[in-house]
């Protein structure tokens, strides 16, 4: 237990020197796999990992649902989605705002990254929401809040990570997703009207839009619904009857999703030889980061469970006989102090091969964990001093303060923290929908 609580401190040494997080992990999980075996076998099994997640099929699905995110963008459905909240809640007091969060939610259905969300919407909503008056820690705390469902409303990568690593269905997590995302989309509502009933002045409302004009709006997004439909609707076999039966495996959808983005975005006459290049090279770019990670913690994680730290914790946590929710809340408290100092996938990738034996060891269902790690890293995504979806609308919006976007995100960040309880405390929010399948 000691050599693997001091492996654990080396990474996060290495990543506090600025040593990529995947680096990290490998070299830990490799002077320690080695010092516990050989160093022999340490590099055969190096080898042989990077060889088999290289070869790995069901990895595939990474680069396809990154490749249907950067085609919907390239096909300016973005821009579609925001009209369509618009022309519903524009009228209302902070109603650009809550369109903001609502067209995050619609472009994650398709996206499935938080930081792609956030600085796409960013180009889209920032604009107008300067136009009509609002402040800027209003405007800025919306976008970067509502990019964070990126990585929970299906179909999201950091889900399907999870579920490789963990060996848990897929197809439940992604459908499990749907209502605390659903909830986080209600929740975020609710921050902004809190924040322009204390300050009126920062979410002015705009003119009220008839009923002409949201026909029209809505028209303009149905190849987006359909393409939500076409992914998960396949995935979960709702097409599998005479004379269709279609039924997809993550992978499929995955191919069909990005099949169909292309076909939107060619059908819409957006794209051009350089635009597809662009997105091509994107997505290699991507996944070619999230498979070193993903070695990384592969490394890190067989240099653990030989160690045996899963299950010297589990023995811990019966000799001290404390319940398995105190363990659970533990746990939570360690991913949110994670959070202010590691980004959103490397902290997943860190701590599941550590907490998931011990987790499942209690009796806590693998689906519903993997929904609340999630929540948990979305909350990471807007706490300071990291925060990466307020350091990538910085990026973008250049002229805005970090501090005055996360004075704004403040709200946002008590909405989140209210939902997690809520997860932790009524699990059926997340397994209703899955034990449905």
């Amino acid at each position: 237990m000691l050599i693997s609580i001091f492996g654990f401190f080396a990474v996060l040494a290495l990543a506090f020197v600025r040593i990529p997080i995947a680096f990290a992990m490998g070299l830990v999980g490799f002077v320690g796999t080695a010092w516990l075996t050989s160093t022999k076998a340490s590099l055969s099994l190096t080898g042989r990992l990077i060889i088999d997640t290289s070869q790995d099929y069901g990895l595939s699905v990474v680069p396809l649902f990154i490749l249907m995110g950067l085609f919907v963008n390239k096909g300016g459905l973005s821009r579609e989605l925001y009209r369509a909240a618009y022309v519903f809640l524009g009228h209302m007091r902070g109603g650009l705002a809550m369109t903001t969060i609502t067209a995050c939610a619609g472009f994650s259905a398709i996206c499935g990254s938080s930081l792609a969300t956030a600085a796409t919407m960013s180009k889209v909503a920032m604009p107008e929401m300067r136009r009509m008056g609002y402040s800027d820690y209003l405007s800025t705390a919306s976008i970067a809040a509502g990019g964070t469902l990126g990585i929970l409303i299906p179909p999201s990568v950091i889900l399907v990570i999870y579920g490789l690593m963990t060996e848990t269905s897929i197809g439940k997590l992604f459908i499990a997703g749907i209502i605390p995302g659903l909830l986080g989309v209600l929740f975020y509502l609710l921050a902004v009207q809190y924040t322009v009933r204390r300050d009126p002045k920062a979410g002015p409302a705009g003119e009220r839009s008839t009923w002409s004009d949201r026909f029209s709006a809505l028209r303009g997004i149905w190849m987006v619904l359909a393409l939500f439909f076409l992914v998960i609707g396949g995935l979960y076999g709702a097409f599998d009857f005479y004379p269709f039966y279609l039924t997809f495996s993550p992978t499929e959808a995955a191919g069909m999703g990005a099949a169909g983005a292309f076909l939107i975005a060619l059908a819409r006459g957006q794209l051009s030889l350089r635009s597809i290049n662009e997105a091509l090279t994107e997505t290699a770019v991507t996944s070619a980061g999230l498979f070193s990670v993903l070695i990384g913690a592969w490394m890190f994680s067989n240099f653990v469970n030989l160690a045996g730290l899963p299950e010297a914790l589990r023995a811990f946590v019966l000799d001290v006989g404390v319940s398995p929710m105190s363990v659970m809340l533990v746990i939570i408290l360690i991913y949110i102090v994670l959070g202010c100092v590691f980004e959103s996938l490397s902290m997943l990738l860190l701590t599941v091969p550590i907490f998931f034996p011990l987790v499942t060891s209690l009796g806590f269902d693998p689906v519903w964990f993997g929904i609340i790690v999630v929540v948990v890293t979305e909350i990471s995504l807007i706490t300071p001093p990291v925060g990466l979806n307020v350091f990538v609308l910085k990026g973008v919006v250049k002229d805005v303060s970090t501090a005055t976007i996360f004075r704004g995100v403040t709200p946002f960040w008590v909405a989140d923290i209210l939902r997690l309880i809520l997860l932790l405390w009524f699990s059926g929010l997340v397994l209703f929908l899955p034990n449905l399948m």
